[in-house]
């Protein structure tokens, strides 16, 4: 197991002198729970080393940017390379790489004029660039490129620079929010020099030292880094479990802890030497039901699930309270998210019913679940509890946590599941489509696919919001998706950082590194 399991592990791979130099400055106070990290009004300066700790993925862990699947990926793909578009908080496509874009009226060429950037070998990045990115991303021999099936609508024979600084790229079909696809996972733009995944060619704030899969990456601040560039000058991103992550930032071993516990966060409010920077709200959590396998193909067994769960009990002890419960739909709070269904309620009566009715009374069955994220073990366990009041039995198998999210894809009828923070339709694209690669509830309609396809296809903003309701409401009713409850986003830093802000995971603001500073 190369995941660091607690702090004796962490000192012996950075080692105990390493672990007690001095950063640039002094300790100090901070701002509360929440919020951008930081508080006062001092100048932003250089200097120092920033050390950030997330769950690993052992030899599976890349600094492929297209390959990305981890979070620890995430982080260190963010700090090399950058992406045309970002999102915002909202969801929103905000201008990175691209300064700025237009389409054509029915939303199947789109133009961007590029920013004037410098890769680490200090060619300029040209449209050329752009253009062989997407190239590989498409490779279909490449079947880890994570945005291989998103961008599929690319037309790439047809896409051509124009000039030096914009890039047409032309759609086989129209989409109206092909921007917002762009600043998605596994979309960052590399140079048409990259071969090799061990020698990143990246435009990011961060340029590579070192990688060790499950181990350690090490990188340098980018001077000519378009957006003026770092100002630590080096930045450590390193693999630990939860508690090893706490009792790092505690020590002094680190300075940044990514996806903390509840508990951690309580016991934090009274530990002056860290702070929790929390986004409301911002993931999913759900237990996934395979509606391509008995007894989940029949849609009032699925019924029954959700009937069973005790959303607000979920919330309550999973997560400490700090989330809010969900409605069996991905989004809550998002563009696109019918408000109007109403919450569903827990009916132990109703939910009986339907078992007995499907043959399902008395039987047991298994939910696949792991550590690989935080509650999911608790969450099916609750969950199984909560389900016995109607007379279900459901046996909790843990599997590994470094391949749990490829496994469940393969392993059993049941599982845990979570999503960080994406745009619906980015959502339904990725999980829920007969062709998505990581469709862990098994939904495969074809009618489904044809609506969403109307969907992204609609430039009236009114009317495509109508269908993105209409098959929210098809996923509440008929889908998989247990979806129960919406954790806030637990972060935390050592009292002595800046610059870290409260954004929801997979957005332009989660695990950026290149704005931190060392007060």
């Amino acid at each position: 197991m190369s995941i660091l399991r607690n702090r004796r592990d962490f000192l012996a791979l950075t080692g105990a002198a390493a672990g007690a130099l001095a950063l640039a400055g002094c300790g100090g106070g901070g701002s509360g729970d929440g919020g951008a990290a930081g508080g006062g009004k001092a100048e932003p300066r250089r200097g120092g080393r920033f050390r950030a700790l997330f769950t690993g993925g052992g030899e599976l862990e890349t600094i492929d940017p297209h390959a990305e699947a981890l979070a620890i990926d995430m982080a260190r793909t963010k700090a090399l390379f950058d992406r045309l578009v970002d999102l915002d908080a909202d969801m929103a496509p905000v201008p990175r790489l691209a300064a700025k874009w237009e389409s054509n009226a029915d939303a199947t060429v789109w133009r961007f004029t590029l920013r004037e950037a410098l890769f680490h070998d200090g060619k300029k990045l040209t449209p050329e660039d752009v253009l062989f990115s997407f190239g590989r991303i498409l490779d279909p021999k490449a079947t880890d490129h994570f945005a291989q099936g998103m961008l599929s609508v690319i037309d790439l024979k047809k896409s051509r620079g124009v000039g030096g600084n914009t890039v047409e790229i032309a759609l086989s079909r129209p989409s109206a929010e092909f921007p917002a696809l762009l600043g998605t996972l596994g979309t960052a733009v590399v140079s048409a020099r990259y071969r090799d995944p061990a020698r990143p060619v990246g435009t990011g704030a961060f340029r590579l030292k070192s990688f060790r899969a499950g181990r350690s990456f090490v990188a340098e601040r980018f001077d000519d880094h378009w957006d003026g560039g770092a100002y630590v000058d080096e930045l450590h991103i390193l693999s630990a479990d939860a508690d090893a992550r706490g009792n790092a930032l505690r020590g002094g071993q680190a300075e940044y802890g990514y996806e903390m516990t509840p508990t951690f966060a309580r016991t934090a409010a009274a530990d002056t030497s860290v702070r929790i920077v929390a986004a409301k709200g911002s993931t999913a959590h759900a237990i996934v039901m395979k509606c391509d396998q008995e007894p989940f193909d029949d849609p009032d067994v699925t019924l029954a699930f959700k009937l069973l769960a005790d959303r607000e009990k979920l919330v309550e002890v999973v997560l400490a309270g700090r989330g809010v419960v969900g409605n069996d739909m991905f989004g809550k709070g998002y563009q696109y998210y019918p408000e109007d269904i109403p919450q569903r309620k827990r009916d132990v009566a109703e939910a009986r019913a339907l078992l007995k009715k499907t043959g399902m009374l008395n039987r047991t069955l298994s939910i696949y679940t792991s550590s690989a994220a935080t509650g999911f073990v608790e969450a099916a366990t609750l969950f199984a509890e909560q389900a016995a009041d109607a007379g279900l039995r459901i046996k909790v198998t843990t599997g590994s946590s470094e391949t749990y999210f490829k496994d469940q894809l393969t392993k059993g009828v049941m599982g845990s599941h979570r999503s960080g923070a994406m745009s619906i339709p980015t959502y339904l694209n990725d999980r829920l489509l007969t062709t998505s690669a990581f469709n862990a509830s098994g939904w495969r309609r074809k009618d489904f696919d044809a609506a969403f396809a109307k969907a992204r296809a609609t430039t009236d903003e009114g009317e495509r919001t109508r269908l993105y309701g209409q098959l929210q409401r098809t996923v509440h009713d008929e889908g998989g998706l247990l979806m129960w409850g919406h954790p806030d986003w637990l972060n935390a830093v050592s009292s002595r950082v800046r610059g870290v802000e409260a954004a929801p995971p997979n957005t332009l603001d989660s695990a950026r590194f290149d704005k931190v500073w060392l007060a």
